[in-house]
């Protein structure tokens, strides 16, 4: 049985630009030290939320850094150093581990389309530099999915330390979690799904919304661990309305819109990503007010 890295809510961190482009350390300070005191369980830096395809090699691993010297050591900091090229991941996780992540997310390798050989090879070699190794299935964005077959095979390696699955299907994750039990961690990479991630072993989700709703998001998972799943259940339906808005387009657009709800200077996103256009970014915090207004301190 493999212990998980961490255990509820991880939040998969949008990186906050300038207009310009460059990066806005300041309100990534800012939303890091929103994330600990709302006692969220695990940190994403540089993954899909956090815009990495569009960001340079040193970008990332910057980001990953200034995550990592924030944290300091408060709660884990897993970094996302998934590419499309399995030599350029090695070294973006070789050096995410020097950085002091303790542990990596990696995107099932996109564009290439590699079979089930080569993605068993690509995760043995991120697993081999010796850091915990998350696998990530998001089929709608790579074109390709590692196996719950795969899966198992690659849970008997000792830094294979779970698996974030967004591919959409309950059933899928079921069969995973059937094959595999509890050598492989299972956790949500849908926010519209926890509790039946939970229902069949998950042990957390690594969430968008908890960008803008941490405590809400840490509070489903351990109202479900403490042993109140009408609570979790109940918690998990009142998102519904906001995990529809941030979803309406494609990730992390809406969420970064949904920060200026909170207090943040106008995000940039970076091209070929553009801003929600005014109408619908009003809708959206018609929506997270309707929240607001209705908090009830779940």
């Amino acid at each position: 049985m493999k212990q998980p890295i961490f255990r509820g809510s991880g939040t998969a961190l949008v990186t906050p630009f300038f207009s310009d482009g460059a990066i806005d350390y300041a309100s990534l300070g800012r939303l890091i030290d929103l994330q600990i005191a709302s006692k969220t369980d695990a940190l994403i830096p540089c993954g899909t939320t956090g815009e990495s395809a569009t960001m340079s090699e040193k970008e990332r691993l910057s980001v990953i850094e200034y995550t990592v010297k924030r944290v300091a050591g408060k709660i884990p900091v897993i970094a996302g150093t998934g590419t499309n090229n399995t030599a350029q991941s090695v070294s973006l996780t070789k050096q995410a581990k020097s950085l002091g992540a303790d542990g990596v997310l990696a995107v099932c390798p996109y564009y290439n389309k590699p079979d089930q050989r080569g993605l068993e090879k690509h995760y043995q070699a991120l697993a081999d530099c010796q850091i915990p190794v998350l696998v990530y299935n998001v089929p709608s964005r790579t074109g390709c999915t590692v196996s719950a077959q795969t899966l198992k095979k690659l849970s008997f390696h000792p830094y294979i330390a779970g698996l974030k699955d967004a591919g959409g299907s309950l059933q899928s994750a079921a069969t995973v979690r059937h094959l595999c039990g509890d050598d492989l961690p299972l956790y949500s990479g849908d926010d519209g799904c926890i509790v039946p991630f939970l229902s069949i072993g998950g042990v957390g989700v690594i969430s968008v919304v908890s960008n803008i709703l941490p405590r809400a998001v840490h509070n489903l998972c351990q109202r479900w661990f403490s042993g109140d799943e009408t609570g979790a259940a109940k918690i998990q339906l009142r998102l519904m309305p906001v995990i529809s808005a941030l979803f309406s387009k494609t990730n992390p657009i809406p969420v970064k819109a949904a920060l200026e709800f909170l207090g943040y200077e106008p995000q940039a996103l970076r091209l070929p990503l553009c801003p929600l256009p005014e109408e619908e970014k009003q809708d959206l915090f018609r929506v997270l007010k309707e929240w607001t207004d209705n908090d009830d301190g779940a």
